[in-house]
């Protein structure tokens, strides 16, 4: 047995509590972490349908629909027929979603503030780059990133970073 941990799980529980950080922040807003992800995708996205949201976050068609079942009941996203194909239907963000996604980038900036203060601001960048690179070589990526609502979204997120 090797003395030395294996490095992966560094990563591992590194990625739990800040989960559990987020979970614990998102509470007062009465949303889950992977919650206010498919927010913020559909944020991106503009509009989507559940198959398209299940594709982005590589989840199964059954899980998503629990997903969106539940944001369409605590009326945070809104259902429509599709424009172009009237046999299907989109998923977009409603106006409380909308309100709550800001509120959500709040949250957000404030952990990566945790952060920064946790290890400092220049490693706190170099780790955000690196893992950034890990995510991307192993495939992922931000669901809905290549969406054209994706610079509206990134200036009202500049816009809390500076305050």
């Amino acid at each position: 047995m090797p003395n030395q941990p294996y490095q992966f799980h560094f990563f591992l529980h590194c990625g739990h509590l800040i989960e559990e950080r987020l979970r614990t922040k998102l509470t007062p807003l009465e949303v889950m972490p992977r919650q206010a992800r498919v927010l913020d995708a559909l944020g991106r996205m503009g509009q989507a349908s559940q198959v398209q949201l299940a594709d982005e976050f590589g989840l199964s068609a059954a899980s998503m629909s629990t997903m969106t079942a539940r944001l369409l009941t605590a009326g945070l996203i809104e259902r429509r027929v599709d424009e172009h194909e009237l046999r299907s239907n989109v998923l977009k963000l409603s106006k409380h979603g909308k309100g709550l996604l800001t509120q959500i980038y709040e949250v957000w900036h404030e952990l990566d503030q945790e952060i920064y203060e946790a290890i400092g601001s220049e490693n706190a960048t170099q780790l955000a780059r690196i893992t950034h690179e890990l995510r991307n070589a192993f495939g992922g990526f931000t669901p809905g990133e290549n969406s054209s609502n994706t610079e509206e979204l990134a200036s009202t997120q500049l816009i809390l970073k500076q305050s």
